[in-house]
């Protein structure tokens, strides 16, 4: 390739903060929930780039020839790949494309295809736009996907805080995380926190049925916490796991965590899971389970203690997705006061779905 951009490139990133900033000069876009893609196109080569630097062609070969048809003939292009599926996006769909099978890449691309959502323009032609303001940058992104067509879209944008406090409502429901906000007179800055994130976040009582040691080992600290969520059969869930704690929480945890250990399993509602783990038995080809690999993370220890779901935590979450908080959670208390039964999934909040196609049609 011979563009003005060249991969690998850092991807600029935001920072968390509580609230849509107040003050003049920001531009407004959708928190898309998918996978962070950087687009380098010279003529007919094309390579889509991950926010850790590496290719993600081979997983989304759908893309490619969209790609080419939509955009500049030479440029480079800052956005997201997402996957909408019944009126919103799927982000586990976009999960099981990280797969080493190419038929089961192509299987999946027939089956849930995914799109590109455009929302800076990087370079185009022999001009490196990095420097150029955002606004600039938006203006020029505008014009050159004038004519772009599905799965090829561009994010919708607003100077409007009105307007992005309503986005921030009502596109949850379609599966977005929340809303970013970015300085209209700023570069591109790769590798820096220069945007911010505004997302959603709430609070849920889950039991705690479980824990995972520390990676230096049994015994030595608490790694995190599994957490569990009644459904309306009595049926508890394995909803996530919380990990925020101070290094000297996680060895206090050890010893407050040990009566619970005492006959855990005799009962335990995941015993089957916790066996199948012991046995080497429990992968990611069917249901999530406690102590299952990923795909994104082949090797890496995740067997689990079972402790008996006596305790109750309140923790702080932003989004979940199906039965499984979609990001790790943050500990907020504990919950002496309230009893496992009562940590159920009608205590979540639901935003009703706003359609994707209202947002990008075409999907």
């Amino acid at each position: 390739m011979e563009l003005p951009v060249l991969p690998p490139l850092e991807p600029m990133l935001a920072k968390a903060v509580d609230g849509l900033p107040t003050d003049a000069g920001w531009l407004f876009e959708p928190k898309w929930d998918g996978f962070r893609a950087v687009v380098f196109r010279d003529g007919d080569e094309l390579f889509i780039q991950s926010r850790e630097l590496k290719p993600l062609d081979r997983y989304f070969p759908e893309l490619a020839a969209p790609l080419l048809m939509s955009l500049p003939t030479r440029c480079v292009i800052d956005g997201e790949i997402v996957i909408a599926r019944d009126g919103a996006l799927d982000f586990e769909a976009l999960l099981l494309r990280i797969h080493p099978a190419e038929s089961r890449v192509r299987m999946l691309a027939g089956a849930s295809p995914a799109s590109f959502v455009a929302w800076d323009l990087l370079a185009l032609d022999d001009d490196d736009l990095r420097a150029a303001s955002q606004g600039e940058r938006r203006e020029r992104l505008e014009a050159v996907l004038e004519g772009a067509a599905a799965p090829v879209h561009l994010t919708p944008a607003t100077t409007d805080r009105a307007t992005a406090a309503d986005w921030f409502e009502r596109f949850e429901g379609a599966g977005l995380d929340g809303v970013v906000a970015k300085r209209l007179d700023a570069a591109y800055q790769p590798g820096k926190r220069a945007m911010l994130k505004i997302k959603h976040q709430r609070t849920a009582d889950c039991v705690v049925a479980g824990f995972r040691w520390h990676k230096n080992g049994p015994g030595t600290h608490i790694g995190s916490l599994l957490l569990g969520l009644f459904d309306d059969e009595g049926t508890l869930h394995h909803a996530g796991i919380t990990s925020s704690f101070t290094w000297d929480r996680r060895a206090a945890l050890v010893e407050e965590l040990e009566p619970l250990r005492s006959a855990a399993l005799d009962g335990h509602p995941w015993r089957e899971w916790a066996e199948w783990s012991a046995m080497g038995d429990a992968d990611a080809s069917g249901q999530r389970l406690p102590g299952a690999t990923s795909r994104w993370n082949r090797g890496k220890d995740l067997s689990w203690e079972p402790l008996r779901a006596e305790r109750v935590v309140e923790v702080a979450y932003d989004h979940l997705q199906g039965s499984r908080f979609r990001h790790a959670t943050t500990i907020k208390r504990w919950r002496p006061d309230k009893v496992p039964a009562a940590c159920r999934y009608d205590q979540m909040e639901e935003t009703p779905a706003f359609e994707i196609a209202r947002i990008f049609g075409g999907t």
